[in-house]
């Protein structure tokens, strides 16, 4: 049971992450999906930037929690087959570019211009391969992150 419900947060974590991240872009008014009745929030920035940070400290969370299980329980399923490693990498890329560009949104913080370039298109980059390779395991029925909880 409690597999399930790792798996059912996780799920509806990423998918949240992923539409209210793209929600900041303006892409949902630009292609008119925000005129669709119930998705007029996806054009309001503060409503998907909120939920992008909600979102983010439920996956530390989820992540921290499945740690700290593995490391009190008897049985070690951190130790996960080598695709796992990949996305474990393109997770925690997408973490720690999203953690300094948490700290960019603060007034005073000394970041460059270009320096905010680049964590904005490192974290895209980070976003599309983690989501280009989660269809792929996915589709090929690899086990996940959360599969021997």
């Amino acid at each position: 049971m409690q597999s399930i419900i790792l798996k059912v947060t996780y799920f509806i974590t990423i998918f949240f992450l992923t539409v209210s991240g793209f929600g900041q872009l303006p892409i949902f008014k630009r292609y008119y999906i925000a005129d669709i009745p119930g998705l007029e929030w996806l054009a309001k920035f503060y409503v998907t930037h909120t939920l992008h940070y909600i979102f983010s400290i439920i996956l530390v969370g989820l992540i921290v929690y499945i740690i700290v299980d593995n490391i009190l329980s008897k049985e070690k399923t951190l130790i996960v087959p080598f695709p796992i490693y990949t996305k474990l990498f393109l997770l925690f890329g997408l973490m720690i570019t999203g953690i300094f560009m948490g700290i960019k949104n603060y007034t005073g913080t000394p970041f460059s211009p270009s320096l905010v370039i680049i964590l904005d298109l490192t974290h895209l980059t980070f976003c599309m391969a983690f989501l280009v390779y989660s269809l792929h395991t996915l589709l090929t029925r690899q086990k996940g992150l959360i599969h021997n909880l």
